[in-house]
């Protein structure tokens, strides 16, 4: 199986009224579960890579990128590769010029943080950018809270000013802020479902749900009916890394090698990921165990 492109499991969801899962990547096992996890629920997903991550990696994204790209190239159900929450315009120039090279297939603007003029002037420089590279491209309207402080839902997306933005920038996708925060390690967050409705239904690009940890699996399903069609997700999955790794560490307090409990937490971000998989996203058949490549 070949890489697959954003854009064309955004249309497949489009198309099908569903949502395409997308997951963060902060390690090569974060990689490695995700994919293990779609693989287990038959499921098309986006792998994401976000700035914050590449800073992580000391600034450089092609390590990352490319490990990415070889597992979902090894994988039999289509993965893409997005890079998600660019802020930093000289690290987002690099990132549109390397994206071919890295198999990346749409990037994330993310300028929401500043004055809506600002917003649109930055995002449609991108835009422009990342449709010349061929890339699908997706931006923020409505700040979304929980990325660097406490999580604040009050946030929303204004339909007319989403209309606009949109015309204005010609960007692909639309993350709206409608409820849900960054972060959240408890899955309580109520979301507008309403506004969702109104948004989808006037804006005339895909929409995209950050935060979406920290929402229970009920509440997605009804905002994929209301016409979400991309779901982020990524603390969920640190969740069920930390947890696992902490409990190998617990039970054996002289353990050394990494790899025991590092497996420990690769194995549950696929099982979190297989589970939102089955729950929530577009399934296709299941894939058997003599089909793992892993």
């Amino acid at each position: 199986m070949t890489l697959t492109a954003t854009s064309d499991l955004i249309a497949s969801a489009t198309a099908e009224r569903s949502a395409v899962l997308a997951f963060n990547v902060i390690t090569i096992e974060h990689a490695e579960g995700i994919a293990a996890g779609a693989e287990h629920a038959g499921a098309a997903v986006v792998m994401q890579i976000s700035e914050n991550t590449v800073r992580f990696h000391g600034g450089r994204l092609a390590p990352v990128a490319s490990a990415c790209a070889r597992i979902a190239e090894g994988s039999v159900v289509p993965i893409s590769l997005h890079l998600d929450h660019f802020r930093d315009p000289a690290l987002l120039g690099d990132a549109i010029a390397a994206a071919d090279a890295l198999g990346v297939t749409s990037i994330m603007v993310d300028a929401a943080q500043l004055p809506y003029q600002d917003n649109v002037e930055r995002t449609r420089s991108f835009a422009d950018a990342g449709h010349r590279a061929g890339l699908w491209v997706e931006a923020e309207l409505g700040e979304i809270g929980g990325k660097a402080d406490a999580h604040t839902s009050g946030a929303r997306t204004d339909p007319d000013e989403a209309v606009l933005f949109a015309e204005q920038t010609g960007v692909d996708g639309l993350a709206v802020a409608v409820g849900s925060t960054h972060a959240m390690t408890v899955r309580d967050a109520r979301l507008d479902l309403a506004l969702i409705h109104e948004l989808a239904t006037r804006v005339p690009i895909p929409l995209v749900l950050h935060g979406s940890s920290g929402v229970p699996d009920g509440q997605l399903r009804q905002a994929v009916q209301a016409g979400i069609r991309k779901i982020n997700i990524g603390t969920a999955l640190n969740v069920a890394f930390t947890g696992a790794v902490r409990d190998v560490l617990a039970t054996d307090a002289a353990v050394t090698d990494p790899r025991g409990y590092v497996k420990a937490g690769r194995q549950a971000i696929g099982d979190t990921v297989a589970e939102l998989c089955r729950s929530l996203g577009p399934s296709r058949q299941p894939v058997t165990a003599g089909e793992q490549k892993r």
